[in-house]
């Protein structure tokens, strides 16, 4: 009897051993992003606004490179600086790499965002980042509306020095310009750096 009991746990080891190595070397192939994984999302999928040079651009233009793009104000004093000098600091990790890594910085406060201004904030944090404006309220309404994203004005003492409530997140583009992770504010250089790392490769 004992001899019987072994030979079925023999038996049935065998079969699940190669059900349990299939499933070792599916979970291998599972790509760990630290953004959240958005693939397929039915939103955010393109934009057309204006540079700082008054062209107009577009997700094509950049083909070829992991795109972070990201909504703020030039005069934001936490989240927009933060973000970017993380975004600056994940291309310098990349290494070889960090010239395939495109920031895109979209404002949504047109009224005091110039083209000078926009230029030079962005450039202060790396001159390859693109600072992009919509060129009329509807279109900036129509473009957040697109995105998803909150934005909302908060008045100050005087009329120059509102700020501005928005969304304080980032949108992640793989090479072929398809929207892949939605990446928290916070979330760190490192963890970006990887997630880009593995887009580039292919993931």
């Amino acid at each position: 009897m004992q001899r019987r009991s072994t030979l079925k746990s023999l038996a049935a080891a065998s079969v699940l051993l190669p059900l349990g190595l299939l499933g070792a070397c599916s979970e291998s192939k599972t790509v760990q992003f630290q953004s959240v994984d958005i693939t397929g999302a039915d939103y955010a999928k393109g934009f057309k606004l204006t540079d700082v040079n008054g062209q107009a651009r577009t997700l094509e233009d950049f083909k070829g490179k992991v795109v972070v793009l990201f909504f703020g104000f030039a005069q934001c004093p936490d989240v927009c600086p933060t973000t970017l000098s993380e975004l600056a600091e994940v291309k310098k990790m990349l290494g070889a790499d960090g010239d395939k890594l495109q920031g895109v910085f979209v404002t949504v406060d047109p009224e005091r965002d110039t083209p000078e201004v926009l230029k030079a904030y962005t450039a202060a944090f790396d001159p390859s980042f693109v600072a992009l404006y919509a060129d009329s309220p509807e279109k900036l309404a129509e473009t957040t509306k697109d995105f998803k994203i909150y934005f909302k004005k908060v008045d100050g003492k005087t009329p120059g020095s509102y700020t501005i409530d928005h969304t304080a997140a980032s949108y992640i583009y793989d090479p072929s310009g398809r929207l892949r992770l939605y990446s928290r504010y916070g979330s760190g250089a490192k963890p970006l750096a990887n997630d880009v790392a593995l887009l580039l490769k292919g993931a």
